[in-house]
């Protein structure tokens, strides 16, 4: 019989210190297990938000890419003709503008305006066009054009053609102004400009200083006429001023013959000055002040104006800036081509 007080071997006593170690090394992979579940289910999370945005963007794109071409076949389909600012039904007054440079390619080219023009008379509702004029001039071939059109069509409809200055109308502009049967502006627009320029630039003497030298080849001796980089002789000189000579003459004859008795010719009217629309109608190259409504209420008698101009739609706007930057890739394309030699 065993002895109640007496002890366990101390192989069969727990050690106290072992215990108290082993319980917390016991625990530490549950912890471990814990902080790498919660970073993989942030990662998860974080790849999830990325994917969504991709996705919106991806949707945004495809949603814009729809819209463009929506627009696109929108503009295409409307028309780019007659675009009115009233539509009465009845007589009115028609308008065409001319803004901007005159030129081959501009807003205020022939394509663009006689065609309106033509249509405007073609109306049998129409009882006179004005034509709003907002320009600081442009090609003399272009406003030649326009001029002898306004010409043959108020003969042929047997209706007024005015024409209604903004804010300039000088040089081309005034060329075509010429030809109407008036013209009225704002005291404060800028008329007149009657002259015709040529102007460039010359790096001679420049280049003569950094020793660069210009190696221009040309079958002809004229090939190289108005080369920047090459001296200009004397007879190419006196060639060019009378080409400038003879086109100014044509503008001076073309104002004489659409101003007529009106005009009160001064030793500077042609001279390439300008004046304000008050010094203008002194000087007989406008005939009064008014705006587009006032001519037609009051000198055409119908305030109801139709704008007959042919505004550049944006599917022409998108195809002409395509079309440039195509153009502008391929000469790159071809500038960086390697040459066969």
């Amino acid at each position: 019989m065993q002895d109640p007080q007496a002890r366990p071997p101390e192989s069969l006593v727990p050690d106290e210190s072992a215990t108290r170690t082993d319980t917390p090394a016991a625990a530490a992979p549950s912890a471990d297990a814990g902080w790498e579940r919660r970073t993989l289910e942030q990662l998860a999370f974080a790849t999830l938000r990325e994917q969504r945005a991709a996705r919106r963007w991806r949707i945004g794109l495809r949603l814009a890419w729809l819209l463009l071409i929506a627009s696109i076949a929108w503009a295409l389909l409307s028309e780019s003709g007659p675009a009115s600012v009233n539509t009465p039904i009845g007589p009115h007054t028609a308008m065409v503008t001319v803004r901007g440079e005159i030129g081959a390619d501009t807003e205020a080219s022939a394509d663009r305006l006689l065609p309106a023009m033509r249509s405007a008379l073609e109306d049998s509702n129409s009882r006179a066009l004005v034509l709003l004029i907002n320009s600081p001039g442009g090609s003399p071939v272009q406003a030649g054009l326009i001029s002898d059109e306004i010409r043959r069509l108020r003969e042929l409809h047997q209706k007024p053609i005015y024409a209604v200055v903004e804010e300039s109308c000088t040089s081309a502009a005034y060329y075509i102004a010429a030809a109407a049967d008036a013209i009225y502006v704002d005291k404060a627009s800028i008329v007149g400009s009657i002259g015709v320029l040529m102007d460039g630039f010359g790096f001679t003497g420049l280049m003569q200083k950094l020793g660069i030298e210009r190696r221009l080849l040309t079958a002809g001796d004229n090939k190289g006429f108005l080369d920047p980089f090459s001296t200009q002789s004397p007879a190419q000189r006196q060639h060019a001023q009378a080409m400038l000579t003879q086109i100014h003459q044509q503008f001076i004859e073309v104002v004489r013959q659409g101003r007529g008795e009106r005009l009160k010719e001064t030793p500077d009217m042609f001279s390439g000055l300008f004046w304000t629309g008050e010094q203008a109608v002194r000087l007989g190259l406008v005939d009064g002040l008014g705006s587009i409504d006032s001519v037609a209420r009051e000198v055409v008698k119908m305030p109801d104006v139709v704008d007959y101009t042919q505004h550049e739609n944006v599917a022409e706007r998108l195809a002409k800036r395509f079309g440039a930057a195509m153009g502008e890739a391929a000469v790159r394309v071809l500038q960086q081509a390697p040459a066969v030699r």
